[in-house]
C-alpha cells in the first residue's frame, strides 16, 4: 500500500507520477527542480495540472519532494546560508503549486562551526522559511543523517533540538533512512535492535513525527558514518531488517520510498519493490487490503 521509490522528473515534473505509477508503486519521491544548480524553472499550466490530475492516484501523503543537495540550511558563511534559504523557499514554493504535502531536506552541515552552531543555524533557516510562508499546507520533513564530514541529523537528539528550536514545530517533521541511521551507528537488523531504535526515536522526537521512509540498504557497516546505498538485502543490513519495516502496522499509513541504483526501465527498482512486498506477512496484507478498500 505504501511502497515506491524515487522517481525522475526528466520530461516534466509530472513525468515522476507516470515513471512510478507505470512501475506499481503507491508512493513517490521526486526533486521539484534540478539538483546541481540553482536557477528555477517554472512550471507550465500544462504540467501543474497534469501532476495534480495524477497525484489523485496515490493516497494522501504519500508523495514526497525531496529538496536539491546544493542547499546548506546550517551554514555558517552568510552568504552561501541567504543563497540556501532563499532556494529552500522557492522549493517550498514549487513544492506548494504542485500540492505536494510534505518536502524532505537534510539538516545541513556546520562545516566545522560546531554542533550547537549548527542545530541553531539550522532552525533559524527553517523559523526565517515558515514563517515567510505561513500560509503552506506543506509540511517539512528533516531527513536523517549518515554523520559523514560535518553533517548533522545523524542522532536523533539533533533533531529533536532542532525542532524544539522552531517557533511553528508542528510543521516540521522526520524522514527515516534505513542506510544513514545504519551508518549513524543505530542498529535494526534484529526485534531487539529495532524496537529499540523506535523507541529511541519516540523518546527524542516522537515517534508521531516521522512521516517518511526512505528505504535503502547500506554497502558500510554499522556505525561506519559512510553514506551509501544498496539494493534490499544486498548491503549490510539485510533482509530481516526489511521484513520487520514492512510487516510493522504502526508504519503502515508513511510512505515508504525507495533510494537504490536504478537503470533505464527501472527493472532494479521492480525487483525491489516486488521483494519488500514479498516480505510481507498474510496478516499484514489481510491489514493493507481492509485499508485499501476504504
Amino acid at each position: 500500500m505504501n511502497l515506491g521509490a524515487h522517481m525522475s522528473i526528466s520530461g516534466g515534473v509530472h513525468r515522476a507520477l507516470e515513471r512510478g505509477l507505470g512501475i506499481g508503486c503507491n508512493a513517490v519521491q521526486l526533486f521539484v527542480k534540478s539538483t546541481n544548480q540553482w536557477r528555477v524553472r517554472e512550471y507550465t499550466g500544462e504540467e501543474i495540472e497534469r501532476f495534480r490530475e495524477l497525484a489523485l492516484r496515490f493516497r494522501p501523503g504519500f508523495i514526497l519532494a525531496h529538496t536539491s543537495y546544493l542547499i546548506n540550511l546550517a551554514s555558517p558563511d552568510p552568504v552561501r546560508l541567504a543563497r540556501s534559504r532563499k532556494g529552500f523557499l522557492e522549493e517550498m514554493r514549487l513544492a506548494e503549486i504542485l500540492g505536494i504535502p510534505y518536502l524532505v531536506v537534510h539538516p545541513g552541515s556546520h562545516m566545522g562551526a560546531g554542533e550547537e552552531a549548527g542545530i541553531r543555524t539550522a532552525a533559524g533557516s527553517l523559523n526565517h522559511s515558515l514563517s515567510r510562508k505561513h500560509d503552506y499546507r506543506l509540511q517539512i520533513l528533516l531527513e536523517t543523517t549518515a554523520g559523514q564530514g560535518h553533517s548533522m541529523g545523524h542522532t536523533f537528539e539533533q533533531l529533536a533540538r532542532i525542532i524544539d528550536l522552531v517557533e511553528d514545530s508542528g510543521r516540521v517533521g522526520i524522514c527515516l533512512d534505513t542506510c544513514h541511521v545504519f551508518a549513524a551507528g543505530y542498529d535494526l537488523r534484529n526485534r531487539r535492535t529495532y524496537e529499540s531504535l523506535l523507541s529511541a526515536l519516540d523518546g527524542t522526537v516522537g515517534i508521531e513525527k516521522l512521516r517518511g521512509l526512505h528505504l535503502n540498504d547500506s554497502r558500510k557497516g554499522l556505525g561506519s558514518r559512510v553514506d551509501r546505498h544498496t539494493h534490499i538485502g544486498k548491503g549490510m543490513i539485510g533482509k530481516p531488517a526489511f521484513r520487520l519495516i514492512v510487516n510493522d502496522v504502526r508504519l503502515l499509513g508513511i510512505p515508504m520510498v525507495l533510494e537504490t541504483p536504478k537503470g533505464p526501465g527501472l527493472p532494479e527498482d521492480i525487483e525491489n519493490l516486488t521483494l519488500l512486498r514479498s516480505l510481507r506477512t498474510k496478516k499484514t496484507k489481510r491489514i493493507i487490503d481492509r485499508r485499501m478498500s476504504r
